[in-house]
């Protein structure tokens, strides 16, 4: 018997790597902690994920879509902390 594929349709996926070595369970940290979206969407302010919509690290290691956490920084009340634990901002990029 011999098998002809008249059609064929490829799937991807990707996914930031943010040191989270169990990707199958939703954890909370695959979540911006502003805004609250996966990091494999984007933030509020963009259509596209991805290179327009990168992530920052900090030294705490805490990860943001690189726009909510420059909006946050650019409040008064974020003192340039941290949003999740107030230490001094300090980005990895």
């Amino acid at each position: 018997m011999k098998v002809h594929i008249k059609h064929w349709s490829a799937v991807a996926q990707w996914r930031w790597n943010i040191g989270n070595t169990n990707h199958d369970q939703d954890d909370e940290g695959d979540v911006c902690g502003i805004c609250r979206v996966p990091f494999e969407g984007c933030c509020p302010s963009c259509k596209m994920p991805g290179d327009d919509c990168p992530l920052i690290w900090g030294e705490c290691s805490h990860v943001f879509h690189m726009h909510c956490l420059l909006k946050w920084l650019g409040t008064a009340a974020s003192k340039q902390q941290c949003p999740m634990d107030r230490r001094a901002w300090g980005a990895w990029l």
